[in-house]
């Protein structure tokens, strides 16, 4: 009797370059049909084949849940705080204006903050490190 692992699926991603690799690698390694997958995110199976062949990309509000479903986000650490507010803001599928409203800015404010057109003043950064030390934000270190 031989024994040894079974070759992956010709399907199985060589490489993890785009969210449809994570996405089809996880969902492989679970052993998931993309109908299985798409009520779990809460889209139709379309859907998923669409971001797995890289056709298509989550709308903000599904983030979270794909994030969920893959247990991580695909960003590689922030190299400023607008950056890192911009991300935060992005995994948990809030817009520019639901992000102002937490900070008690004017929507534009954030946006420029996140265009870097100008910077956050001492009072808002302490109150976006709050904001980040509220939660469990957490980059990937990719």
């Amino acid at each position: 009797m031989l024994r040894g692992l079974r070759p992956f699926s010709h399907s199985y991603p060589k490489s993890l370059n785009t969210l449809g690799d994570h996405l089809r690698k996880k969902r492989l390694d679970l052993g998931l049909l993309q109908r299985e997958v798409a009520v779990q995110i809460g889209v139709d199976q379309d859907t998923i084949w669409n971001w797995e062949s890289n056709a298509t990309h989550p709308a903000l509000p599904l983030i979270p849940k794909v994030i969920e479903f893959l247990g991580y986000a695909l960003y590689v650490r922030a190299a400023c705080q607008t950056e890192k507010l911009s991300r935060f803001r992005k995994t948990r599928g809030m817009s520019i204006k639901e992000m102002a409203g937490h900070l008690g800015v004017d929507p534009s404010t954030v946006a420029g903050w996140e265009a870097e057109r100008h910077r956050p003043g001492r009072r808002y950064r302490r109150k976006i490190r709050g904001f980040f030390s509220n939660g469990d934000y957490r980059e990937n270190n990719t």
